[in-house]
């Protein structure tokens, strides 16, 4: 019997196929707005926290003075050399601590030059960032006291300077400072501010700041946590620690900033989560539409089949099988709106995530229950319109033209 209530439903959609197309055009975007916003809504969120796990792990950045929507104030003191080393000597749980000054020179080896980031600071840095060689060594601990004219290259600044030259073992011009090529970084690719990781050149900290930045300053330091460590433990030491050094007494604001990339992380996935979310809800408003949609295309199908099913109920049928063949058009309707939508979604957000450069992180979960939503709409506003119709009087049906 219910096989046969499938069969009449199929046959009464079949009827006017165009109309029948309209009506589930209304799911069809529903669903593959939804399927759409949350799967680019996750890539984007899966691209950021790739993004920010490029930079190292469990890593603070301390930099002098306080940052953000009224309180910026870049003329604090800067460090000193002195201040990393009591900072990597007298914190707990350290992995890493490295000052670091940075600036923009032109790099120059034969006829080829290139402008780079050129950063001083010591090997810990490369520890704190969880950057690998791939070819060379780092610097030596003679080397960063000495500040000897050494550097480690990145594979854009490399590629660009040298070509299929070796490059390790062979000097290079920074600016005006001549400097032996030690290592080449591993590859390590765009930032998620769109800027080339590997175009870069690196120096121990004191030869950048005879030669390079004329200052004895320390503009940053880059900290790591150890695995195990609690990150906020290892803030707020740095913070007690910074306040003492640099005399800052009871009741005034700190002239520093300690930010810690997990806490970071955290915000910014939890922020483009909570878009994620917002945007699905608002691709789900077109779903009830296209549930109404469904619900006032069944009203007029039954009043046109008025006379058809005073018919059915006159020879013999029930209210419930009058109510169910009703109830399974719309529930049909609305299912094949929703297997479209789910394609459709799908080939939108590869699509979208394909020019965005994100990753393409479809959620089971959410297609799952898109179609089930679809569904359900399918059944809640096409009950409506099936009960009136099981409900028709046979003799003023059969009288209806």
């Amino acid at each position: 019997m219910f096989l046969e209530t499938i069969k009449l439903a199929f046959r009464a959609i079949s009827r006017n196929m165009l109309r029948s197309f309209l009506t589930v055009l209304g799911v069809v975007i529903g669903v593959a707005a939804v399927i759409a916003m949350v799967t680019i809504g996750n890539g984007t969120t899966a691209q950021v926290t790739a993004e920010i796990s490029k930079l190292g792990t469990n890593l603070l950045f301390v930099r002098p003075g306080q940052f953000g929507p009224g309180r910026a104030s870049t003329d604090a003191r800067k460090f000193t050399i002195r201040d990393v080393e009591a900072v990597r000597d007298q914190i707990g749980g350290l992995r890493a601590a490295a000052g670091m000054n940075q600036s923009t020179a032109v790099a120059i080896f034969g006829s080829a030059n290139r402008s780079t980031t050129v950063i001083g600071t010591i090997s810990d840095y490369l520890v704190a960032q969880d950057w690998l060689l791939s070819s060379g060594r780092s610097f030596t601990a003679s080397e960063e006291r000495g500040g000897q004219a050494v550097c480690i290259m990145g594979e854009t600044l490399r590629r660009e300077l040298f070509g299929s030259t070796p490059a390790v073992g062979q000097k290079i011009r920074v600016g005006g400072l001549s400097c032996e090529v030690i290592g080449i970084l591993a590859e390590k690719g765009q930032s998620g501010m769109g800027s080339d990781q590997d175009d870069v050149v690196i120096m121990p900290l004191r030869i950048f700041q005879r030669r390079i930045g004329g200052t004895t300053d320390v503009s940053a330091m880059i900290l790591s946590a150890r695995d195990g460590v609690s990150t906020s433990k290892v803030q707020a030491d740095v913070e007690r620690l910074l306040r003492e050094r640099r005399k800052i007494v009871a009741g005034r604001s700190d002239d520093f900033t300690v930010n810690d990339m997990t806490q970071m992380a955290s915000t910014l996935t939890g922020t483009t989560t909570l878009m994620t979310g917002l945007l699905g809800a608002v691709a789900a408003v077109s779903l009830l539409v296209g549930g109404i949609g469904i619900m006032n295309i069944m009203l007029v199908s039954v009043t046109e089949r008025t006379r058809e099913i005073g018919i059915r109920l006159a020879i013999g049928a029930l209210e419930r099988q009058v109510l169910m063949q009703f109830l399974v058009e719309a529930v049909t309707l609305s299912v094949f709106g929703g297997i479209v939508g789910i394609l459709l979604g799908l080939g939108l957000a590869y699509t979208a995530v394909s020019l965005m450069g994100v990753p393409f992180v479809a959620s089971p979960s959410i297609i799952a229950l898109a179609f089930a939503f679809s569904a359900a709409i399918g059944m809640v506003f096409g009950f409506f319109p099936a009960r009136r119709a099981a409900q028709l009087n046979p003799i003023e049906a059969l009288r209806h033209e």
